[in-house]
């Protein structure tokens, strides 16, 4: 039997910095530079990895026997507990040292090579590591630059991340991983008491609640009461996405191809929107939750900022594209809160270019086992437009007026879902805690859930556990409720906030974050004016 190489940390960071993939899981050293445009999840979601103890986020995003594969790209391991480093998609600097050498100049890994180049628009700009608390400076605005990161802002954006520091667990080693060992426990019981199973019985009610609203739809339809029918599509794209959403996850028959076929199918075919491009931008999310510069999920500039980090420019990891700060957002941002559901109705045209823009880039092109995807994926969506756009829109509804009516019912009566999608993280932290924080603290600190009695929980289609599904993403969502309550154990053990409001409070929740920050944004915009013109801050 060989014997097992011993990385020591000095070790590792030089391989990173020679740009290899590394990853820690279980002690185990993983090489995955081979793996990383064969990943079904995407590459990116390995990129913020790398260097990190990743064994958490392996657990829960796989299943035993596919973690046993991992095996091939293990080359050694590591001993004792793993000091996470700052991944260099994140801005982290590795130097080329070995523990038989001198280090090299630090230098920035550029493992963006594996993903696609930016739009011509783009800058490519140097993330730095994220600041302390103590690190924000306090001063030192260029008000020609408005409204730039000035005094204002940083005071604003250290005081948030001060605030979040004081409300949840501290960051030192003993406690995070007092954290880690209640989850990893908390995870063997809920593999044990079977929250895992699918209850396929609540998928056969599911099944029938579409059929009943597709043919009231086409009976609607065929008798020419078009804004009805309309409404009756949209309310059909709205409860059978929830399903999409469970198939992306593989929480149905945890089968890759199966659950891939079927989110393709309704997602794709049956509502026109790339299964592919959800799970490239999703699986990110739920990895860097709430991270301005890395989840795609909270990146909706120029039209929305959840937090002061976004009242500048700042370069998307995902999107490998920088977001300007301009014209455009210094007029849109002062009134978000009362764009935000009229933009909520029509977000679904949004999502429509978003997933032709992934199936068109070389994103979307994986190799391996999932190769098959993208041409698939281009096909159902290629015969949903023909059906929805050619059949429907075209064929059977007699004029123009009637024509634009329908998209335009159909399409708003799907706001709720867009609703519920960002209630559950707009209004949570955006504090960026660094490497130490736990992946479930995270999870918590970013997400919240909305209370609702049993008998809605089909107009949320569990969406609505935003945070429990954050902890255990491959539970069914017929599962969740009855998971709450292990969760509200935990967070009580770990002295974890876990935040439940009702929809309707949430909703204020949402609109009051966007409010505060649109108020910051004036505040910053006279405090910058006023040094402009008289050379002090004007915070006293």
């Amino acid at each position: 039997m060989r014997e097992c190489k011993i990385y020591s940390r000095t070790d590792i960071e030089a391989l990173i910095a020679a740009g290899d993939a590394i990853v820690i899981n279980d002690g185990n050293v993983l090489r995955l530079n081979g793996w990383l445009d064969k990943h079904p999840g995407g590459g990116l979601v390995i990129q913020h990895m790398v260097g990190r103890d990743a064994t958490d986020e392996i657990s829960i995003y796989h299943r035993a026997k596919v973690i046993s594969t991992m095996n091939r790209y293990r080359i050694g391991r590591v001993s004792g507990p793993w000091l996470n480093f700052t991944p260099p998609i994140r801005g982290g600097k590795f130097s080329q040292s070995t523990s038989d050498g001198p280090p090299s100049t630090p230098k920035s890994l550029s493992i963006h090579a594996h993903v696609e180049e930016p739009t011509p628009e783009a800058k490519t700009l140097s993330s730095p590591p994220p600041p302390s608390p103590n690190e924000i400076p306090a001063g030192g605005a260029d008000a020609s630059q408005l409204p730039s990161k000035g005094p204002d802002n940083a005071r604003i954006v250290k005081q948030a991340l001060t605030d979040d520091m004081e409300n949840y667990p501290s960051l030192d080693t003993e406690t995070q991983q007092h954290i880690v060992q209640k989850y990893r426990d908390l995870h063997e019981e809920v593999k044990v008491g079977g929250y895992y199973d699918c209850r396929y019985q609540e998928y056969a009610k599911e099944v029938f609640r579409y059929l009943c609203i597709f043919s009231s739809f086409l009976i609607a339809l065929k008798a020419g009461w078009y804004t009805t029918s309309a409404a009756l599509l949209g309310l059909f794209w709205h409860q059978i996405m929830f399903t999409a959403h469970d198939a992306g996850h593989q929480g149905i028959t945890h089968n890759f191809v199966i659950d891939t076929l079927i989110g393709m199918f309704i997602a794709d075919f049956c509502c026109g929107l790339s299964m592919g491009w959800w799970k490239s931008s999703h699986n990110v999310h739920h990895l860097v939750t709430n991270h301005h510069e890395h989840d795609p999920d909270i990146q909706n500039a120029p039209l929305f900022a959840m937090s002061p980090s976004f009242l500048s420019t700042f370069h998307s990891s995902y999107y490998n594209f920088t977001f300007p700060w301009d014209r455009v957002a210094e007029l849109a941002i002062p009134y978000q809160r009362y764009t935000y559901y009229p933009i909520m109705g029509i977000a679904r045209f949004n999502l429509y270019l978003l997933s032709w823009c992934h199936l068109l880039s070389p994103r979307s092109k994986t190799l391996g086992a999932a190769a098959w995807t993208r041409p698939t994926e281009i096909c159902f969506m290629l015969a949903y437009w023909f059906i929805f756009g050619y059949c429907l829109v075209w064929r059977s509804i007699p004029t123009w007026p009637l024509r634009i009516m329908f998209v335009l019912v159909s399409h708003i009566i799907t706001m709720p879902l867009h609703v519920q999608i960002t209630l559950s993280h707009w209004a949570m932290s955006t504090s960026d805690f660094g490497e130490a924080e736990s992946f479930p603290q995270h999870q918590l600190r970013t997400t919240m859930d909305v209370e609702c009695p049993a008998w809605l929980d089909f107009i949320h289609g569990g969406l609505q556990f935003q945070a429990v599904h954050h902890l255990f993403p491959g539970v069914p969502r017929h599962n969740l409720r009855r998971l709450q309550q292990l969760v509200i154990r935990f967070c009580d053990e770990t002295n974890i906030k876990y935040k439940r409001l009702s929809f309707v409070a949430g909703n204020k929740d949402v609109l009051g974050k966007l409010g505060e920050v649109a108020n910051q944004l004036e505040m910053m915009i006279k405090c910058q004016k006023h040094m402009a013109e008289t050379g002090e801050s004007g915070l006293h």
